[in-house]
């Protein structure tokens, strides 16, 4: 039993079942006790392994994204260049070394990296140590200074939490986290169903079905989107999700790279679910922003080069690493002929939201959501 696990079920047994939301945002983000308070979760040593420790392309892409968007938007200087969750650092070393071809962006940039954990960002720091930048650390998204902004969100919005409603006869009920009767924490539901998702007997989906609500996630790419129309700037986010409306139960647990039981050793796997891309395009929207996209991640790193970078490399290589710039290239693009022959290329998806008005980033075009 973890120190998070005996909190949940001290607190289920005070006040009743707690939210899967709620559940969620204490494995996740409990600042003594939550995945990323205390243990470095990236790389083959840790849970999961994220696109920018596959290989430095993709970073390098996204670097000069930035430098082609920032002269879209007026070159404005300064220019915040931010990340929200930025892992070990390693998207935005790659992106600011690939971005040393436009020293002009480089010289009016301030970097701000949103991030609540301290041994996270001691990797950054020492992966950017070299930047010659003098980057600033936030733990939210408010803190950050106002002004013109490139925002980069990879794989932040698939950690935010989700509440679920399961359908019963009579309605949508919402899922809870409790205890069973050997005092285990267990999954279960709200007897009343949720005011206002359907009305009792209306026609609808199955009996069972599950249905995910990301209201954290909705909030804050409202926010995000505000500040977009309002002070200038892109946001582009990639994440693993689906544009469609969708039903069905996405929460996942992985520990030391496989699976595990998301109720279990709270605190000590990373949890996820997969990003409702429509949802967040409707934030934007709703927030006076325009949304770009989504588009599946392959098709929009082969739209950027991708494959023209990895030939490049591998003029440059010896067979060993050969193999592996093309392993590589196939786990997050595909190959050219098929870009959706991988489940990364495919399930991973980018989306981009600007100013109303401004032409489509690159590697958005014809994507408008």
């Amino acid at each position: 039993m973890t120190p998070l696990d005996t909190l949940i079920r001290e607190m289920i047994v005070e006040t009743g079942p707690i939210s899967v939301e709620t559940y969620v945002s204490l494995a996740i983000s409990h600042p003594v006790h939550g995945y990323y308070a205390s243990k470095m979760p990236l790389g083959e040593s840790g849970d999961f392994i994220t696109a920018p420790e596959i290989s430095q392309m993709f970073g390098e892409l996204i670097g000069l994204w930035c430098v082609a968007v920032w002269r879209t938007i007026g070159a404005p200087r300064p220019v915040l260049l931010v990340e929200l969750g930025p892992g070990r650092g390693s998207l935005m070393a790659d992106a600011l070394r690939a971005a040393r071809i436009a020293p002009d962006f480089l010289e009016g940039l301030n970097l701000h990296l949103v991030e609540t954990s301290e041994v996270l960002a001691a990797s950054q720091r020492a992966q950017l140590a070299a930047s010659g930048l003098d980057p600033k650390w936030h733990r939210t998204v408010e803190a950050l200074p106002a002004g013109p902004a490139i925002i980069l969100a990879n794989e932040f919005f698939d950690c935010l939490p989700v509440r679920q409603f399961v359908r019963g006869t009579g309605g949508w009920h919402e899922r809870l986290v409790g205890l069973n009767s050997e005092g285990h924490l267990c999954f279960g539901l709200a007897p009343d169903p949720e005011p206002g998702l359907t009305a009792p007997g209306e026609p609808g989906p199955e009996t069972g079905q599950v249905l995910e609500a990301g209201f954290v996630a909705a909030g804050l790419m409202a926010r995000l989107a505000a500040r977009i129309a309002a002070q200038g700037g892109v946001l582009l986010v990639i994440d693993y999700g689906y544009d469609l409306p969708a039903r069905g139960e996405t929460l996942q647990a992985v520990k030391r790279h496989r699976f595990a039981d998301p109720l279990r050793d709270p605190g000590e796997a990373d949890l996820s679910v997969h990003v409702d891309f429509g949802g967040l395009a409707r934030a934007v929207q709703g927030a006076g922003a325009r949304a770009h996209g989504p588009v599946p991640q392959g098709e929009w790193l082969a739209r950027l080069g991708i494959h023209e970078r990895a030939a490049t490399l591998r003029r440059h290589a010896d067979e060993r690493q050969r193999a592996a710039i093309d392993s590589a290239l196939l786990r997050l693009a595909g190959n050219g002929a098929d870009p959706s022959g991988t489940n990364m290329a495919r399930l991973f998806k980018a989306l981009a939201v600007t100013a109303p008005g401004l032409a489509p980033p690159p590697g958005f075009e014809m994507a408008l959501a």
